[in-house]
């Protein structure tokens, strides 16, 4: 610990010399009295002076939390002297709060004697979060000097979104081979009712619908749906992240995407994540409980990295957008790059849907008449994005940060299905 010199031993010095020189120089011996309390002061505070030797542990209760959750922070500390006043505190990362809205903590700590404190920490934003090492400040018996360090090892939280619990989401227009609850578009075996058709040579017995048969005097067979896993890959935008009063399109973003993967992972799908921006991220499409884990883990150490390269989906890995995968975007659709990285996909055949945090509601548009008039004209951009897009056969979700997520899903389910139909 270091240690600093307080003001009030140099006020006591400067006070005790004031008054001798007083005395000597007037021949006043009552200000050598006045002054001889604070030399004498300054004296025994410098001859008890000692450094102290503080031992630090530092105890969580867990190191992975959801947002809104608590963590309980616990620091025992031991000294080999007495410390009439002791300050323990800790940096408090700028996503979190510390209880009551304090974060420093003083004691008085006795030679060999453990003293425990304790206090709570808010998590308010997912993220990787170091927790940084206690502080120390310690000062002895006179106030004359100040000791400070620190003590312990840092630690690393991991603070990952609150999903929200969806009932449906997105459909992929085709499925894989494996098994799941996906209803395939193709007739095989399985149990939801597709159509009936005449009986041929080789259809199974238990396929025949009786009542058909009874009614036109030939045999018919009842055809059926299979149900079928797919692949999706969510394509996180991080490119852009627009902000105001401590929340960001980005934010709600990684949000919404640990909500999707959860609920693909519950379905049995196949899931992976592309974090397109300055720095690429991706993890590979798989399915079990260990997937939404990686994906979780992935997502929070998603950030917005300025870069002013133009790159396409041509620096994606291949084997991270399986054929006959459904892509679904969590984009702000205000960088070009990400506007035209999605065409492509499009254009490559890829069944891409658009899930489109609002950015209009962290952009508050200028007073005066130039800034009222750019808002609109970017207003008419993105109306002409959008409309780009739903030319080409892409569903667009317009979310707004801040409502719930699956009635907008279930508004854009709604139009795939029909530009399915009309798009036969």
């Amino acid at each position: 610990m270091t240690s600093t010199v307080s003001s009030k031993l140099a006020s006591y010095a400067a006070l005790g010399a004031a008054g001798l020189l007083l005395a000597l120089v007037w021949g006043r011996p009552e200000a050598a009295a006045l002054g001889l309390p604070f030399i004498v002061a300054t004296l025994t505070g410098l001859a008890l002076v000692e450094r102290p030797s503080v031992q630090a542990s530092i105890a969580l209760d867990r190191d992975r939390l959801l947002e809104g959750e608590d963590i309980h922070l616990t620091v025992a500390l031991t000294s080999t002297s007495d410390i009439p006043w002791l300050q323990v505190a800790w940096p408090v990362p700028p996503t979190m709060s510390a209880s009551g809205g304090s974060d420093i903590l003083g004691l008085r700590l006795a030679a060999d004697q453990a003293a425990t404190i304790e206090t709570v920490l808010t998590a308010n934003r997912w993220g990787v979060v170091p927790l940084g090492r206690p502080l120390l400040r310690a000062h002895d018996g006179l106030g004359f000097f100040r000791f400070e360090g620190s003590v312990g090892e840092g630690r690393i939280l991991r603070i990952y979104p609150r999903p929200e619990t969806l009932r449906r989401a997105l459909t992929a227009a085709e499925t894989q081979i494996f098994s799941g609850n996906e209803l395939s578009r193709v007739r095989g075996d399985g149990i939801e009712f597709a159509d009936i058709r005449p009986f041929v040579a080789g259809d199974r017995p238990r396929h025949i619908n009786w009542r058909m048969s009874s009614r036109t005097g030939r045999l018919h067979i009842n055809q059926m749906h299979p149900e079928r896993n797919t692949d999706v890959v969510i394509f996180l935008d991080l490119f852009s992240d627009v902000r105001s009063d401590g929340r960001g399109t980005l934010d709600y973003a990684v949000r919404a995407a640990a909500s999707m993967a959860e609920h693909y992972l519950a379905r049995r799908e196949r899931v992976g994540i592309i974090g397109f921006g300055g720095v690429l991220r991706w993890l590979m499409p798989a399915m079990g409980s260990t997937q939404i884990y990686r994906i979780v883990d992935a997502l929070i150490d998603s950030e917005v990295v300025l870069s002013h390269s133009w790159r396409g989906i041509d620096v994606i890995p291949p084997r991270t957008l399986p054929p006959k995968s459904l892509v679904v975007a969590l984009t702000t659709l205000l960088d070009g790059r990400v506007i035209d990285a999605l065409l492509d996909l499009r254009a490559r055949g890829f069944d891409l849907a658009v899930v489109e945090v609002m950015a209009e509601e962290f952009a508050v548009p200028g007073s005066h008449e130039a800034a009222q008039l750019a808002h609109r004209l970017w207003h008419m951009d993105r109306a002409a994005t959008r409309l780009r897009y739903r030319r080409l056969g892409v569903p667009i979700v317009q979310w707004r940060p801040g409502e719930p997520l699956g009635p907008a899903l279930a508004a854009g389910r709604q139009y795939d299905r029909w530009n399915r139909w009309l798009h036969g």
